[in-house]
């Protein structure tokens, strides 16, 4: 049990189909039919799909022509992310019933620590049971949730009896758990980790359990420290109810794929105008710039660069993304653009610019 780490009760709750979900509520015609939330068109991507779409293989990140392709009947709606924002802050205020320690990770999702809480009930599943209910009578959406002693386990299991269900991993059953567990299931590992895995014949936590520390770092570098780890039942990582956002970003696809340089700058123009807004609108600067590039092909290509001070300002960022566009040839015509912002001045980011002006403004005194 020592190699658990620190035992604490923690609750995921992942809501159902959210976006499809809320849109088969407000529109009673939309209910028990195939539907996806997002672009119809040529060009479009998925949003969300519901889980009688779900049923002909079509996912989120999906582009719509190929959901089409496998449901000829599926209706696509156009996402409402205020009415979305909505409903989410009505499930919050629910989850603030029962505890302070309320980690969101996205508007139908959130960690909650109820080791300590406020009903004084000592059983995190029945806290768990009454929550899931509580969202479905007050806003009529149906809720999963995963319980166990860490975040890492909690997420996993949350996707095991969906919809509507719940699971719980007790401590003395989460080691048995994780190493019965398809490594594809562990949160982190994605496809291209995967396909490695397979390849060195880890297929499943079992598997990978079997594998020394040394041997993870030496074939996936900082993560196999984390994967020797949390396959042990160890993720250190507490529920964080001041999570502070990591980046923000803005990004258009586009009607038709384009080739000319000219047309990109014309594009990232506005990309960084409506970078600039919602930087501005969260009151937040930062340093690191990155152009994002998807092209006709659908392969992704990031390209970053560091600034030397914080930054919101359209004609910065605009061009900050004119050097990295030039920083390299295009292998292909582009379908997507994006500019993100990272490294922001919040949180110890803030903290550290704060001591860096003092310190500059004490240099400033000497040399006075």
């Amino acid at each position: 049990m020592k190699e658990l780490g620190t035992l604490r009760k923690i609750i995921h709750v992942d809501m159902d189909a959210f976006y499809a979900s809320v849109e088969q509520m407000d529109d009673p015609t939309l209910q028990g039919k195939p539907l996806a939330v997002g672009g119809g068109g040529k060009r479009g991507v998925i949003s969300a799909a519901s889980y009688e779409a779900r049923v002909f293989g079509v996912r989120s990140a999906m582009p719509g022509f190929k959901a089409r392709k496998l449901c000829p009947d599926l209706i696509f709606v156009r996402p409402r992310f205020d009415r979305y924002k909505e409903i989410s802050n009505q499930i919050r205020k629910i989850f603030f019933e029962y505890t302070d320690l309320v980690e969101p990770l996205s508007l139908d999702e959130a960690y909650l620590d109820v080791t300590q809480n406020k009903k004084g009930n000592p059983s995190a599943s029945l806290i768990a049971q009454e929550i899931r209910q509580q969202i479905f009578d007050e806003v009529g959406l149906t809720a999963s949730a995963g319980i166990s002693i860490n975040k890492f386990v909690a997420k996993i299991a949350s996707d095991y009896n969906k919809p509507n269900g719940q699971k719980t991993v007790n401590p003395e059953e989460v080691i048995e758990f994780l190493e019965g567990l398809d490594v594809k299931k562990f949160y982190g590992v994605g496809k291209v980790t995967q396909a490695k895995m397979y390849q060195m014949g880890i297929y499943t936590g079992k598997d990978l359990k079997s594998k020394s520390e040394e041997f993870l770092t030496q074939y996936f570098g900082k993560s196999g420290r984390h994967y020797y780890q949390i396959v042990r039942g160890v993720h250190l990582s507490e529920v964080k109810p001041n999570r502070q956002r990591k980046s923000l970003a803005a990004e258009r696809t586009f009607s038709e794929n384009i080739s000319s340089e000219i047309y990109m700058l014309e594009r990232l123009e506005s990309i960084a105008e409506e970078l600039q807004k919602r930087l501005k609108n969260n009151k937040v600067s930062g340093r690191t710039v990155t152009l994002k590039i998807r092209y006709s092909d659908f392969s992704l290509q990031t390209r970053s660069k560091t600034l030397p001070y914080f930054v919101n300002d359209a004609a910065i960022l605009l061009e900050t993304a004119k050097e990295l566009l030039y920083q390299d040839t295009m292998k292909n015509s582009v379908r997507l653009l994006g500019i993100s912002l990272s490294n922001l001045n919040t949180g110890d980011n803030k903290k550290k610019e704060k001591e860096k002006e003092e310190l500059e403004i004490i240099q400033l005194k000497f040399d006075f």
